[in-house]
């Protein structure tokens, strides 16, 4: 069994993937957009939504994550979850911490603690939470 997270960036998520691909070096493994499905039912899709994204899955490291501009509201609502990404070392964890956290906003700044020589939440610009740790 396999649990993946999928997000949904309710219009923004071109713009989010592309930001991964930059801050930590995620890697689309596919990428299909509203107009490129063989079902035309337009009574189904969003308004305008035909260069919106309908599915994707890219990878960070060697988890799959699954994105879509689902109703392409325009808001979203990432609550009750955040990622967890788990540095090489305390230098990559401040690479990291930064990359993610350009734009958005720190929750929790990038500590020592009993349980990791690195740890630090940041929510990123599109609302996402990262918990970044270096394990002790």
């Amino acid at each position: 069994m396999t649990v993946q997270p999928y997000l949904f960036f309710n219009g923004k998520c071109e713009e989010a993937i592309a930001f991964y691909k930059e801050a930590i070096g995620a890697q689309v493994e596919m990428m299909m957009r509203f107009g490129e499905s063989p079902e035309k039912d337009s009574g189904h899709l969003p308004p305008n939504s035909e260069n919106k994204i309908m599915h994707a899955s890219f990878k960070v490291g060697d988890t799959v994550i699954m994105a879509s501009d689902g109703h392409c509201s325009g808001a979203t609502a990432f609550q009750g979850f955040g990622l967890a990404l788990s540095a090489a070392s305390d230098a990559e964890a401040e690479k990291m911490f930064a990359a993610i956290g350009k734009g958005g906003q720190v929750q929790q700044p990038l500590v020592k603690t009993f349980f990791a020589s690195t740890f630090g939440m940041v929510t990123d610009r599109f609302g996402v939470l990262w918990m970044v740790s270096t394990p002790s």
